[in-house]
Formats: structure tokens, C-alpha cells, sequence
């Protein structure tokens, strides 16, 4: 039997292995409509292990995105490429809470640590393709604006104006709702499985358009807990927050896994 060598250098958490919870489906497995919601039960149960550790890590995020937001243009652009890295960590964290451990606040900056440079290519892919539609967005948009500021009082070219930015704003949901596809899951599939920033941003597209009628219920009930949260002063994101961060971990769990 071989021993372990001690001056070897320990292993970073985001190197284990993902849970053992079946087998692993690189592109994903539809699931029930219901499951949408079980998302959000799920993710309430990992919150209410530590309710606050995980209300420190959203204080801490609502911190460091308020300070980019602080930086005129470079800090717009870090927030999307960085975003892959920090969702990282924190299903890192999930991880560690599901399978019984404590969640620390380094969880959120394992991104950091492991697999950095590919969830940083996933980042740069999402703002190349925020750039492209809002660059499509802005022509049409700023066309109607021209002749909605030219056209004076005349209403048949106010009214064209105006359907050209609501057309335009459609447009925008339109294109952006394959980019969302694209990198809602890219982080747990690189941090976990280490794949590519392509494959997984791919693996990730399909898997949510396999679960076209989950995603609209859990949609749907998150639209209006984000309403209720909103309500006293935006204090239930505290909780609202980490749950609908530990139900992004719940939903890679249930359709990557059978």
C-alpha cells in the first residue's frame, strides 16, 4: 500500500469530484414541469442550513457589485466577465453545504482559484454577445429615436417611433434569451466537470431548452417572490437572494444527473 506523500500540495475543493448522484449527462435530461418549483424548495433547504453564512456571502456580492458599479465603464465590463467566476464559487459552496459541509465565505472566490482562465473565457463570450445585441438593439433603437425626436408633432411618425423601440426592446429579450441559456449552467459545468468555455456554454443551451415548461414555472413563482422580497425595503433579498442561488445549484443537480 502506498503512502500518502506529505509534502504533496493539497487539493483545492473545486478539484473534487461532483457528488455522487448518479450518472452524469453531459447535455442534460428534461425533467418534469413540477420540478421548477422543487428548484426552489431545494434551494430553500440548503439556505435554512445556514442561513447566516449565506446571508454574509449575498451581503458580500451586493458589496463588490455596488464598487464595480462605482467604476465607470471597466467596472460594467469586469461585472459580466467575472460573473461566470463568483457564480462558480458559490455553487461551489452549495456543493460543500449539500453534502454536509459548512460553507465558508472563500467559497466565493474559489472561481479564483480553479479553472479561472476558463470562466473567464465563458465571461468575455457572454459580453462579445451583450456587445453584438446591443449594438443590433441600438441601431434599431437609435433610428427610431431620430425620427421620433424629428417628427415633431406629427403623430403617425410619433407612433412609428414608438413601436420601433418597443420593437426593438423585443428584439433585445429575443436575443438575449439564448445568451442566458447559453451561461446559466456554464459555470457549474467548468468548475465540476472541466469542460470548455464553448462546450459548456453549448451543453448549457440545450439543457434548458429541454426544460422549456420548468424554467417557465420556476420563472414565474421567482417573478413573484422578487416582488414580495422587493417590498419591505428590498430586505427579503437577504434570503431571496441565496435561494434562488442554491436552486441554480438544485436544477444543474437534477438535469445533469440521472
Amino acid at each position: 500500500m502506498s503512502t500518502p506523500n506529505p509534502y504533496a500540495a493539497p487539493k483545492a475543493p473545486v478539484a473534487e469530484a461532483a457528488p455522487a448522484q448518479g450518472n452524469f449527462i453531459p447535455s442534460g435530461r428534461a425533467v418534469e414541469p413540477g420540478r421548477g418549483w422543487s428548484w426552489i424548495a431545494e434551494g430553500w433547504e440548503l439556505f435554512k442550513r445556514q442561513p447566516a453564512m449565506w446571508i454574509a456571502v449575498v451581503v458580500l456580492v451586493a458589496v463588490i457589485l455596488i464598487v464595480l458599479a462605482l467604476i465607470p465603464v471597466i467596472g460594467s465590463l469586469a461585472l459580466i466577465v467575472l460573473a461566470p467566476v463568483f457564480t462558480a464559487g458559490i455553487v461551489i459552496g452549495c456543493r460543500e453545504v449539500d453534502q454536509g459541509r459548512e460553507l465558508q465565505i472563500g467559497h466565493l472566490f474559489a472561481g479564483f482559484r480553479e479553472r479561472f482562465g476558463t470562466l473567464v473565457s465563458v465571461g468575455l463570450l457572454y459580453l462579445a454577445a451583450s456587445v453584438v445585441i446591443a449594438l443590433v438593439v441600438g441601431v434599431v433603437t437609435g433610428a427610431g429615436m431620430w425620427t421620433l425626436l424629428g417628427g415633431g408633432a406629427d403623430p403617425v411618425a410619433v407612433g412609428a417611433a414608438g413601436l420601433t423601440v418597443i420593437l426593438a426592446f423585443l428584439v433585445m429579450l429575443a436575443l438575449m434569451l439564448p445568451v442566458f441559456m447559453a451561461i446559466w449552467f456554464a459555470a457549474p459545468l467548468v468548475a465540476f466537470h472541466d469542460q470548455a468555455a464553448g462546450e459548456a456554454m453549448k451543453h448549457s443551451f440545450f439543457a434548458c431548452l429541454k426544460n422549456v415548461v420548468p424554467f417557465l414555472v420556476y420563472s414565474a413563482i421567482l417573478l413573484v417572490a422578487a416582488i414580495l422580497a422587493s417590498i419591505p425595503l428590498g430586505l427579503g433579498w437577504l434570503v431571496l437572494g441565496p435561494v434562488m442561488a442554491c436552486s441554480l445549484y438544485a436544477s444543474y443537480r437534477d438535469i445533469f444527473f440521472e
